[in-house]
């Protein structure tokens, strides 16, 4: 998607971070929306369709986390929170409720638009080296169709936010194989730089309840593989 064409929803109570933040994203040339509270939040997302979220955890009238719950109960847009506080609680429960990543204030306006950017190249297309023709994979009761996009437990679709269908789809490229929360970073958060395993973490967790928790096996000390019907 060309940055031009980015309609982000900004929903944050601070004037100035508000303020200072939709310029600094304007001039990175995407299209920006704001709100102060979190039921104007809602309001705005109805509107306008964002392509990409960015919601502030401590929002006046509906938190930051209800409001990605009410957001995911319409759309599988990306969704990033934004806390003031590196607190695990806060971190993990905006992830719980649906957020694909989250930003911990203060932060870099550059370091945010590279955030976005990378968000939304997750939303558009498989993994990095993933670009021959598949058929359909299964892992027991799991069906993955690569091409299609979409996934079958037990014959019923399974419906996936785009970073748990590439967190899907990089473990079935590498069945049986232990893949670490760093590798898995780099590939599907786009994290060349690092990151924070709790965003692997609670994404794996997610996945294990929408497609069966004997599916992705813990290996201590080492991280995650996903685990095929004779395995």
């Amino acid at each position: 998607m060309n940055v031009a064409e980015t309609r982000v929803l900004f929903v944050e109570d601070d004037d100035v971070i508000r303020e200072t933040t939709q310029l600094s994203l304007e001039r990175d040339g995407f299209r920006v929306t704001v709100a102060a509270d979190g039921r104007a939040g809602l309001e705005e997302f109805r509107a306008s369709r964002p392509d990409v979220a960015l919601l502030d955890v401590m929002l006046p009238g509906m938190n930051g986390v209800s409001l990605c719950r009410r957001i995911r109960q319409d759309s599988l847009i990306p969704v990033i929170m934004l806390s003031a506080r590196d607190d695990p609680v806060d971190i993990v429960v905006g992830l719980e409720a649906g957020a694909d990543d989250y930003v911990t204030k203060p932060f870099d306006s550059a370091v945010l638009a590279a955030r976005i950017r990378a968000v939304l190249r997750r939303t558009e297309g498989r993994p990095a080296g993933d670009g021959d023709d598949h058929g359909a994979l299964r892992f027991g009761d799991v069906e993955i169709d690569p091409d299609g996009v979409r996934v079958l437990r037990g014959g019923e679709v399974v419906a996936l936010t785009p970073t748990e269908m590439r967190l899907l789809l990089r473990f079935a490229e590498s069945p049986g194989t232990v893949l670490s929360r760093d590798i898995l970073l780099e590939s599907v958060w786009d994290y060349a730089w690092g990151g924070d395993s709790r965003v692997v973490d609670v994404h794996v967790q997610r996945l294990r309840n929408k497609i069966g928790a004997e599916r992705i096996e813990t290996v201590r000390g080492f991280g995650y593989k996903l685990v095929g019907p004779d395995q």
